[in-house]
């Protein structure tokens, strides 16, 4: 269990999944959210609370109720989110329990703690945390996330929890955690899975006392959105590292494309080919494979002109392999535990970036026995 609070009544801006089955906190939350104004959010992990009819959008609002009445706030100011297995109900006396504890355990420095709550098969506790000057005021803005398998949000991210200081407009708010989540959490691919409970959140309580940012020309908003998109990239390499199973971070890079559209296409089928994952987790320098792929995304492709680049290393370019040297020298660089997959499509201007994973043993053996 984990619980997030602000002790000054904060504005709260979320993103949801965009899958159709749509666990009850979601649902709970989508409908909360309408007004704007968030306290607190309070997490389960280990059972997601999903499929599970109406008693599982009961179980939700107790939590939410437990929650309020813990921290003497209104139940309708608290958010609620869980993850884990779908498909089962929530242990509800052990929530209660776990949330009673969590409220009494509320500390400005339980930020970590909070992080390591929420895990499932995460490896490593996700914070992050960046600064920005706003008109004169030192404002910050922290972030905790969760996400290990089953991840390729259409919207934020698997469970991601931004929080700040700074005196924000709603509609602005509503607008930095957008373009934080393209920033960061839409370019993420751990496995092509959208999870039924992804969530952002972003809370903004204004006890730093800039003035108001109202929109992108207020003083200071380009620096705090810079701040936001820093935190949700941050998050997100963490996530994408820590992909179920995997040994490698791996960066994505499209260029030459035709148009943005392109580029994104390209990008998600080299994040999400399975034939590519393995060959990086094999240190395998098939530069074949990333063609291959690409080629079936049905986007504009100069064979003549284009390149791939694995490890930094040119390994394909002018319509033929740049030779066994070269590819060696890839297979080398490819055992790093970050690595970056890199074409360029000789067909324009337009470039896209994705943060992703190899595709390792474990993974088969995390989800072959998820429930088991």
């Amino acid at each position: 269990m984990a619980l997030i609070h602000s002790e000054h009544e904060a504005l709260a801006s979320a993103l949801f999944t965009t899958n159709r089955v749509k666990a009850a906190p979601v649902k709970l939350d989508m409908l909360r959210m309408r007004h704007g104004l968030a306290r607190a959010v309070v997490i389960n992990s280990g059972v997601a609370n999903v499929a599970m009819g109406a008693q599982g959008l009961r179980d939700a609002a107790e939590m939410a109720r437990c929650a309020a009445t813990a921290i003497g706030v209104p139940a309708e100011q608290v958010l609620v989110a869980s993850t884990g297995v779908i498909g089962a109900r929530l242990p509800m006396p052990r929530i209660r329990r776990g949330i009673r504890a969590a409220a009494e355990g509320l500390a400005h420095a339980g930020l970590r703690d909070a992080a390591e709550a929420i895990r499932t098969t995460d490896t490593f506790a996700k914070t992050a945390v960046a600064t920005a000057d706003v008109d004169g005021c030192e404002v910050t803005v922290v972030g905790i996330a969760k996400g290990s398998g089953m991840i390729e949000p259409n919207m934020a991210t698997m469970l991601a929890f931004l929080m700040t200081d700074a005196a924000v407009a709603a509609r602005y708010l509503a607008r930095v955690l957008r373009d934080a989540a393209d920033a960061g959490f839409n370019r993420l691919s751990v496995d092509g899975e959208t999870s039924t409970s992804d969530m952002a959140l972003l809370f903004a309580n204004g006890v730093a006392r800039n003035r108001e940012l109202r929109s992108p020309r207020s003083p200071g908003a380009a620096a705090f959105a810079a701040a936001s998109e820093r935190v949700a990239i941050a998050l997100t390499r963490d996530i994408a590292r820590d992909g179920e199973g995997a040994t490698k971070l791996v960066t994505v890079r499209v260029e030459g494309a035709a148009n943005r559209a392109d580029a994104e296409r390209a990008a998600r089928r080299i994040a999400n080919s399975v034939l590519v994952k393995t060959a990086i987790f094999g240190g395998d320098a098939n530069w074949g494979r990333i063609l291959q792929t690409v080629g079936a995304a049905r986007v504009r492709l100069d064979l003549d002109r284009a390149a791939v680049r694995l490890g930094g290393v040119t390994v394909f370019r002018g319509g033929a392999s740049a030779g066994p040297a070269a590819r060696r020298r890839a297979a080398r660089a490819l055992q790093a535990s970050e690595v970056e997959v890199a074409i360029d499509l000789g067909a324009g201007r337009a470039s896209a970036q994705l943060w992703s994973c190899d595709l390792g043993y474990d993974y088969v053996k995390i989800n072959a026995e998820y429930t088991t």
